[in-house]
């Protein structure tokens, strides 16, 4: 049965007012003498908003909200844009992606905070040091999802495209298109979160403007207000960029069936 719009996002305000309100009592009401959450450690909710309201009026969030966007953009494009292709180069050739199996296992297996240092070094403290430790996330998560769309392809429907006469660009563009399609979208939202995530831990790492840099510049000085407002508009900023992937992503699969947990 289809959940209403409204009353999910009613369900999911809720969800947030609670939590909201969880940790305003426990930062500003004792229990027994002692904060559940004191408030040293965790802020309070308004000091929050307070500080991230300021933020955006003095206008000093403008510079550092734009450079992560320009990275997490960068990162999210690049590294996607690769994986699709990559991902569909691997799967058509069996033998290529049997060679390379282990070097790309090895890879995506090493830790990406381990290369953060060794980008910086080698792109210096600009942007690209963050984006490419962003594309580094994204690209294996785009990879391995339409990697493995396209060998879920039906052998039945290949046979019965081959039997219409379809030549490899047609069997590209009506079979393994529409196959990958479903999974590289499911990819990319978490792949979204990714690019967003290297970008701030190469801020955080070694810059000077960007939201991981204010983030590390007000742990620098224990302000706690400051670490979660920035955590704040992180999380704000994440769901706008998902919700811009799901448009479009709805705007490019309408040929897709529901679910029949979807369906009314």
């Amino acid at each position: 049965m289809k959940t209403h719009p409204l009353k999910l996002l009613l369900l999911q305000v809720l969800v947030a007012i609670a939590v909201l309100g969880f940790w305003h009592v426990g930062a500003t009401v004792p229990i027994g003498g002692k904060y559940l959450l004191p408030e040293f450690f965790f802020s309070t909710p308004l000091d929050v908003i307070k500080r991230v309201v300021e933020l955006f009026v003095s206008g000093t969030i403008w510079k550092h909200l734009w450079i992560t966007l320009t990275e997490t953009v960068l990162a999210f494009i690049i590294g996607s844009v690769g994986g699709v292709l990559i991902g569909f180069w691997f799967a058509r050739k069996p033998l290529l992606a049997a060679v390379f199996d282990p070097y790309v296992k090895m890879v995506n297996a090493l830790p990406r905070v381990v290369l953060a240092p060794i980008f910086m070094l080698w792109l210096g403290l600009g942007i690209w040091s963050k984006v490419a430790l962003g594309v580094t996330l994204v690209f294996f998560i785009v990879f391995f999802n339409v990697y493995q769309g396209v060998k879920e392809v039906s052998p039945v429907v290949l046979a019965n495209a081959r039997m219409m006469g379809m030549n490899e660009r047609q069997l590209f563009r009506n079979v393994y298109w529409p196959s990958a399609m479903s999974w590289m979208f499911s990819s990319l939202h978490t792949a979204v979160g990714f690019a967003l995530v290297g970008a701030v831990v190469g801020e955080y790492l070694g810059s000077a403007a960007g939201l991981g840099y204010l983030i590390h510049q007000a742990e620098g000085v224990f302000d706690v207000t400051g670490v979660f407002a920035g955590m704040f508009i992180l999380a704000a900023f994440v769901l706008v960029i998902d919700w811009i992937v799901t448009r479009v992503e709805n705007r490019l699969l309408v040929w897709r069936p529901q679910a029949a947990s979807e369906q009314g």
